[in-house]
Formats: C-alpha cells, structure tokens, sequence
C-alpha cells in the first residue's frame, strides 16, 4: 500500500503526478529503463481508465480534420500489442486483449449513409474497411436487430479489459520497485528556473530534477505550470453501463459494435469475461460524476436498438468518468515551463490507447532523447505559442 500523509525527505530521479493509466505506464518503463521512480496520486479511484470501454480504434474513430491524431492513434495500436505482452509476462496476468474488430452499423438510411461518407474519409487514409450488408452485419453477429441497414467492418481495430490493464499496471509498477504515495501534488517547487520536484497537499515535499505531471482532468490544478496550460485541459463527463450476461446466456457479440442510431452514437465492448460495455456520453459539465437517469435511459434504449437481446441482460453497473478533453481533442505530451518538466495528459478518448506510447516518449524525453516523430504536432508549445491545432 502507498503512504500515506507522510512528510517527504526523500529524493527520487522522477517524480509523476497523476496514477493512472498515462502515469503508471510511464513510473513502470521509467523504472525499467533504470530510473528512481516516486508515484504521487489521491487514490481515489476516479481515474479516467476506470470508467472506459477500452477500446482501441483508430480506424473507427478516425474523423475529418485529424490527420494528425490519427497518425498516433496507428503508432499507438501497432505498439500496443508488444506493450501488453510485456505487461503480462511482467505480471502473469492477462489484459484482455481482442482483435477481432470492430463493426460499425447503421439503423436506418440515413445514418448509413453518413458511415458511408465517413468511411470514404477513412478509406482515402488508407485504413483498412469492408463495407457488409444487412445480412452479412447479421452473419458476422446474428443477434444484431433485422433492422441494420448496414455496415463497416474495421479489422484494424481491437478493445482491452480497461480494468484488467490498469491494475496490471499498477502491479508491474510496484514490481519495479515504484514507490508509490497516496496523496495530491499541489504544486511544482521550482528554483532558478529549474524543477526541484513537488509540494504536497497534505505536507511535505517530493524533491527531484525532473517531474511528469499526468493528472488527467486534474492536471490544471497542478500549481507552477503555465498559465496557458493549466487552462488547455478540462473534465468531459462521460457516462457508461457494464451488462452482464445470465449464467445460461451464450454471448451476445464477438466483435465490438459502434452503432448509429437516429444520428445518435453508441458502442458495446464485449469482454472474455461475459460482460457488455454501452457506452458512451459525452457532456460538458465540468468535474460532475454523477449517473443520470435519462444517460441510463438513453443509452439501454440506443444499446436494445442496435441489439434486442440486450434487454435481457443483468445491468451490473453504473458509472461516470472524466476524460482529459482539450481544445483540439490532441493529447499535450512534452517538456514545458522550467527545467525538468514533461507534461503527459489531455488524451480525452484515448488515454488507454496512447499509455504505452506515451510511456515510451515520455521515458526518450526523461533520457534526453527526442520521442517518435509523431509527436511533434501534441507538444505543449502549440498552447503556450498560440500556435494552433495540429
């Protein structure tokens, strides 16, 4: 177990703001790669990670104008699968990775015909996409609704158990010898334009020449970084249910299915396990983590559309999040403001997703390495600069 309260009089190479997914993945290759690595985070079980569907698609959720960010979204799931084999001979423990794909389906004309006009964006990307019929959405899953005009098979993309990876994590960290400490970093302490590592709130300080703040939504809150930053990432609530099959229930889906219905959008994930994320919304309401009953509502009525057996399945959980979100939907990862400092965070949807790249530049950076080129347009700087969106 983390300490907790304690008044800080040791030292580490690395201090990390933020446990988790982004930070842990980071403390853990930090300290593979050799580095004294101290953990700082509340422990409150609000990461974003935990209330997440995990998927990983880059392909599905391509959209027009995101160029840039769909360039890292593929590194990131061409290096995810090597990151969770490394993670489970770490830890024996399977993450729950999938690749069978995913399945985007219509509900009526016209929301077929707005997959059509995305997948002809995706296409000319050169993403991989098998445009199927009715009757072939049903062959693939035959417990889809009749009433799918139509679909998008993308095999590139794959899912993981959200949970399961996060708490991987968390013991590969500790394997590495991570010291761990249940508390918030309240600012950075910083002398002659260099870090000298971190105040905490509950007292004490974190010393080290070098700090990654990756509080997610919280990351603004962290004092001592710029201004412009601590403004570029906000909450963005997002509400989602875990179904779960009855004992005598084969499973309902095999692939992941992201569906329209009546211009609306909604995704279910299914697990080894036997349970069924639906998923999700998306508000602005700032740091609210409350379930609604019309989000429950309205996404079992979406979910039933898409697929009717869902209404015979046990509602097991309720749960709300918040996501990183940022003014151009791109994650903020680099150096920033005095000396030693990295900024990891703001990767909204994709926090799980981006961990294992985010890991490696974060750790190429701690190094004095430049990180892969696909990074370069998600630097701090395009906030500070007012250089625009990539």
């Amino acid at each position: 177990m983390p300490a907790k309260g304690v008044l800080l009089a040791e030292t580490a190479d690395v201090v990390i703001a933020g446990g988790g997914v982004i930070g842990t993945a980071i403390a853990w290759r930090a300290a593979t790669a050799g580095l004294d690595v101290m953990l700082v985070d509340p422990g409150r079980g609000d990461a974003a990670s935990l209330v997440a569907a995990g998927m990983l698609a880059p392909a599905s959720e391509a959209l027009f104008g995101e160029g840039a960010l769909l360039r890292l979204n593929l590194l990131a799931v061409r290096r995810f699968p090597a990151f969770a084999a490394e993670l489970e001979e770490a830890t024996g423990h399977r993450v729950g990775l999938r690749r069978e794909g995913t399945l985007a389906v219509a509900y009526d004309p016209d929301d077929y015909a707005a997959l059509m006009r995305l997948t002809a964006f995706r296409r000319s990307a050169g993403l991989d996409a098998e445009e199927l019929d009715s009757r072939a959405c049903r062959k693939l899953e035959p417990f889809l609704t009749p009433d799918v005009h139509g679909g998008v098979r993308f095999a590139g993309d794959w899912s993981v158990d959200n949970r399961r990876f996060a708490g991987a994590l968390g013991e590969a960290a500790r394997a590495a010898k991570v010291r761990a400490v249940r508390d918030r970093v309240l600012q950075l302490n910083v002398r002659d334009g260099q870090a000298l590592g971190v105040r905490l709130a509950q007292g004490g300080d974190g010393g080290a020449a070098r700090v990654v703040v990756a509080a997610g939504c919280w990351s603004g809150a962290v004092g001592g970084l710029p201004e412009a930053l601590r403004a570029a990432v906000r909450p963005v609530k997002g509400q989602l249910l875990r179904l779960r099959h009855p004992a005598s229930m084969p499973p309902a889906l095999t692939h992941t299915i992201r569906g329209t219905v009546r211009g609306t959008d909604i995704y279910l994930v299914p697990r080894a396990d036997g349970e069924l994320i639906v998923g999700a919304t998306s508000e602005e309401r700032g740091p609210d983590q409350t379930v609604t009953a019309g989000a429950v509502h309205d996404l079992l009525d979406d979910a039933i559309s898409v697929l009717p057996v869902a209404s015979e399945l046990i509602l097991a959980e309720t749960c709300a999040g918040l996501r990183p979100g940022t003014p151009d939907n791109g994650p903020i990862v680099g150096e920033c403001g005095p000396a030693g400092l990295l900024l990891a965070t703001g990767h909204y949807r994709n926090g799980i997703l981006m961990s294992p790249v985010t890991a490696d530049a974060a750790v190429a950076l701690l190094n004095g390495e430049p990180p892969a080129p696909e990074w370069q347009p998600f630097t701090p700087e395009r906030f500070i600069s007012g250089g625009g969106s990539p």
